[in-house]
């Protein structure tokens, strides 16, 4: 067994070049040539406090016909990964090692000034990639096993993770480590939208591999979260 095999296997911080990288370069020279959509900024301070957005949080199944806002999704996606400190690029959601393995995604139904298709959030530069023309509602509702609210939702976030990003340093425990990640992401989705009057709910019941197809991810990330938003319905 190498050193680095056995730090690793140990769960021990490790720092080693990562094989991909040239793969992560090409990748994100593709998607600066598609189509993006620049989102408008986000705000840094709300009219609710952190403690009536706490109050409010409830998950939330039942969605109204009205329609999103691109700024209601812009200030979404921000709260659960935006960047809030350019220098060393840090996020709204902790991350193990400041390594950021999750990836968001966007399925537009009903959402005003964005056309419906999948999007890919990209964090340093606050703007949507389109991916695909496609309202995958249904789609991604028949992979979360029919429900309702995925299918029934303007717009759902969908998180997935690298989870190669994290492990080059911590190893065995990385899968730990982006779950926990994807918990602090989500919870911040959740308190935004209670800020917003709208709702939200985790879904965690669904076929990963019918998620991923859906949604066109990499081979290397993991689906890990969808989260249908919307209006509650009265």
């Amino acid at each position: 067994m190498t050193k680095i095999a056995l730090l690793l296997s140990l769960g021990l911080p490790v720092i080693v070049r990562v094989a991909g990288a040239q793969e992560e370069t090409n990748k994100s020279a593709q998607m600066s040539a598609m189509k993006t959509i620049k989102l408008p900024a986000p705000n840094t301070k709300g009219a609710t406090s952190l403690e009536e957005a706490l109050f409010k949080r409830r998950s939330v199944r039942a969605y109204s016909e009205e329609p999103l806002t691109i700024k209601e999704v812009s200030q979404l996606l921000w709260a659960a990964q935006g960047i809030t400190e350019r220098t060393n690029g840090l996020r709204t959601a902790p991350s193990a090692g400041a390594l950021y393995p999750l990836e968001m995604y966007v399925v537009a139904g009903n959402v005003s000034d964005l056309v419906k298709g999948i999007y890919k959030y990209r964090p340093q530069v606050h703007e949507l990639v389109k991916v695909s023309d496609n309202d995958a509602r249904k789609e991604l509702s028949r992979a979360a096993l029919e429900q309702e609210s995925v299918r029934d939702a303007p717009a759902i976030l969908v998180f997935s993770a690298v989870i190669e990003r994290t492990a080059v340093k911590y190893g065995t425990r990385s899968t730990r480590y982006v779950h926990m990640e994807a918990g602090h992401a989500a919870q911040n989705v959740f308190l935004q939208a209670a800020a917003l009057n709208l709702g939200t709910v985790v879904v965690g019941a669904f076929y990963d591999d019918d998620v991923k197809k859906v949604i066109g991810m990499d081979a290397r990330e993991s689906a890990l979260y969808i989260m249908p938003v919307g209006r509650p319905r009265k």
